[in-house]
């Protein structure tokens, strides 16, 4: 059972690693009654809450912000028949009761059960009483039904005419409902009850109400956390309310949580089967109607929220093995009959007691030890068990096979040329107490990331060093042996590979000597002559070429154990004059009003030139002149070509600047001769922002504005009216150059009649 229960429960379930309720939520109630007599009847309201957390508490508990409201409707009526609070809830723990004894429930699990009781009077009139209390919210966290967050519940109960005629008892549940259920096992909880006037009861899963939302308007739904009143049963629904959402497929009323074999009672005890495989939190109504004679007197609806999580067994029985075997562990000793078995079962707080038992060759011989070692007589094959705690319910055992063998070693022998890069022979010696030939398996790990699985392989190493290699070795009997051996291995390349293989630039020519050569590594001696006179070392370095002309390369390479190699790359490298990129331009200042350039080459060595005058156009001439269309900075490039092909680039930046220009007239007569009748500013502005043109006279009022640099003053007051007299008037003129600059102008406007 040991090794069964923790592949099924530990390997095969981990889809939560650890189990807590989702916040302290209401969770299930339902409601039952006894009949006094003459027309008196006590209730007994039961509500159940998670309360692992901050969240609802019982309405009408000392800490709830909430009274507990009941609204009984008579017959098919809307109207309140009466409201009800029957006051502070008894208030009590409901303990977890697992189906397996043998597991533990994961922690914070936590529920709580508040029992309402009161007293009503309820005179026959021929028609039901509906008594019905209705609370948001459900966990958000519900698996089957939709929008969980936003679905209240309705607990309810009718007192049908029949069962006031016959003042009636209705059943009530024997116990409280599963707070917890194990993912993977099977469950066997009873949730028959009880009727002391001895009724036929049937037992069905049906679909719980919903009721209170979550603040929102819904259908047929009251709003709020604490409805009051709580709605009346609807009559299109046969008296009842509507049924929450459940994900169909895979979930509905009669199949809540798609167990394997899915969730079933029994329809005469009441006890519910099956097996729940996935984690969750789930909604689930049972109804047991009660009849007397045929006659359907009361349905007892429990709503409740099950809670299926993995649960760990308190114990099972493990060792360390080398191999397993179904549900046996196997233990390998090569070359050793004394076998020390290290024991790691799960749960070790709830073992009392330990038993080994091994059967030696007939004879049984047992220990008590928390780990054992045992000699065994010789080689062959032996069993054995690992019982915890023999005896009691919850017991484990673990089956052992030892296997007892002759041991294998591991040896192996190479071969290279110490100075040449050649592949490396490796030859396995290795020898198993099995017989020749027994010897099936080999790993070599060469030392530089590279593996092979061939007896005797061959291995060319990219990389130099002093490389350890490992042969690893297993025989027909499973024993392994390791043997790590390390080469020296400094060989110099056979063939000395250099990228580029011949190179054309242009000066200076800035060159990357790519070595891709092997064996060699930075603890090489390696000498480069670039044939212009200068030397280098390093694998692959770069070298400027700074004169034009063709060069020969050769190269030296020396390992760290005096192995040597040579070569010589004759013309390898061409370097053709380039030219000299430059020139010079006038005039140095530009703007929109001067926006032509000359420009002068000074280059040296050019055969060829282009210009690109900041994307604005191009010129092929030497000294081209340009007109920008634009303002702003420009990049202008020079691109030279010597005749060898050589080119060179030289960029300048200038600067157009965006000037505007303004002017102010000192007179004008606006007597409507057609000449000089209005007053304004002339020149360029594009490309100015904020002008403010005003005209005051000379007792400091403001007579004229414009933010038009093109608007003219007519000599009347804001151009209306009457015309202003002959005088002189100051002119305050204000804007922002393109660049930034604020210029400010004060002057005088003489009118003239």
């Amino acid at each position: 059972m040991g090794r069964m229960l923790r592949m099924g429960l530990i390997a095969g379930l981990i889809l939560f690693t650890a189990f807590s309720l989702f916040g302290a939520h209401i969770i299930g109630g339902e409601i039952t009654y006894v009949c006094n007599g003459g027309g008196s009847y006590t209730f007994t309201l039961k509500i159940y809450r998670d309360c692992a957390g901050a969240g609802a508490d019982f309405d009408g508990a000392p800490n709830s912000p909430y009274p507990l409201q009941l609204t009984v409707y008579q017959g098919t009526s809307t109207a309140v028949y009466a409201s009800v609070d029957p006051g502070a809830p008894f208030i009590e723990d409901v303990e977890p009761e697992l189906s397996n004894p043998c597991l533990i429930i994961p922690p914070n699990v936590c529920v709580e059960e508040g029992t309402y009781v009161f007293t009503l009077n309820l005179p026959y009139t021929g028609e039901s009483y509906h008594l019905t209390y209705q609370r948001c919210c459900r966990n958000n966290t519900i698996t089957n039904i939709v929008n969980p967050g936003d679905a209240g519940a309705t607990y309810t109960m009718e007192l049908t005419p029949e069962a006031q005629t016959l003042c009636n008892n209705s059943p009530a549940f024997n116990g409280s409902p599963p707070i917890i259920i194990c993912a993977g096992e099977s469950i066997d909880f009873d949730f028959s009850a009880t009727d002391i006037d001895g009724d036929d009861l049937v037992y069905s899963l049906c679909a719980p109400f919903l009721g209170g939302g979550n603040n929102t308007n819904q259908p047929a739904i009251p709003t709020g956390v604490a409805p009051n009143p709580d709605l009346p049963p609807d009559p299109s629904l046969a008296g009842f309310y509507p049924q929450v959402n459940f994900i169909n497929p895979p979930y509905s009323f009669n199949n809540p949580l798609n167990g394997n074999p899915q969730l079933a009672i029994d329809p005469n005890t009441g006890f519910i089967t099956g097996v729940p495989n996935n984690l969750g939190q789930y909604v689930v109504g049972v109804c047991v109607e009660e009849y007397r004679n045929g006659v359907l007197l009361s349905t007892l609806r429990r709503d409740f929220q099950f809670n299926v999580a993995n649960c760990e067994p308190t114990i099972v029985a493990d060792i360390k093995e080398d191999l397993l075997i179904g549900d046996v562990f196997r233990v390998i000793s090569c070359g050793d009959s004394v076998v020390t078995i290290f024991n790691e079962s799960f749960q070790a707080q709830f073992i009392n007691e330990i038993v080994w038992s091994f059967d030696l060759n007939g004879t049984i011989q047992t220990f008590n030890t928390y780990d054992v070692t045992v000699e065994f007589p010789g080689n062959g094959d032996y069993s054995g068990s690992l019982v915890l705690n023999p005896g009691t319910t919850c017991a484990d055992t673990a089956e052992i096979e030892i296997g007892i063998y002759p041991a294998v070693e591991a040896d192996f022998d190479f071969e290279y040329d110490t100075c040449l890069s050649a592949p490396v022979i490796f030859t396995d010696l290795s020898v198993s107490g099995a017989g020749p030939n027994t010897v099936v398996d080999w790993l070599w790990n060469f030392g530089d990331g590279n593996t092979r699985t061939d007896q005797n392989p061959e291995h060319l190493y990219y990389v130099p060093g002093n490389l350890p290699v490992n042969l690893t070795v297993t025989d027909i009997n499973g024993c392994q042996d390791s043997l790590l051996m390390n080469i020296n291995y400094y060989p110099v390349p056979a063939l000395i590979v250099l990228a580029p293989s011949d190179y054309l630039a242009c000066q200076p020519g800035r060159i990357v000597f790519d070595n891709l050569s092997f064996p060699i590594d930075e603890t090489y001696d390696i000498v480069w002559d670039f044939g212009d006179g200068t030397f280098g070392e390093g694998i692959s370095p770069i070298h400027v070429y700074e004169e034009p002309g063709i060069y020969t390369v050769s190269l030296e390479i020396t390992s760290p154990i005096g192995c040597f190699t040579d070569t010589t790359y004759n013309d390898l490298i061409e370097i053709r004059p380039s030219p000299v990129a430059g020139f010079s331009y006038s005039p140095l200042e530009l703007s929109n009003f001067n926006p032509t350039a000359y420009f002068t080459d000074e280059s040296i060595d050019a055969k060829t030139w282009k210009w690109d005058f900041g994307g604005f156009g191009i010129s092929f001439d030497s000294d081209p002149v340009f007109t920008f269309p634009d303002t702003g900075y420009m990049d202008v490039v020079q691109i030279v070509t010597h005749e060898s092909g050589c080119k060179d680039t030289a960029t300048v930046r200038l600067d157009i600047e965006p000037q505007v220009r303004y002017f102010l007239p000192n007179a004008f007569s606006p007597n409507a001769d057609g000449t000089n009748d209005f007053f304004r500013g002339q020149g360029v502005m594009e490309g100015a922002r904020d002008f403010n043109f005003q005209i005051w006279n000379r007792y400091g009022e403001k007579i004229f504005e414009t933010n038009d640099p093109y608007e003219s003053w007519n000599g009347r007051k804001f151009n209306t009216g009457e015309l202003a007299p002959s005088g002189v008037y100051l002119v305050v003129v204000s804007y922002i150059e393109p660049r930034g600059q604020t210029i400010k102008i004060n002057a005088y406007a003489t009118l003239i009649h």
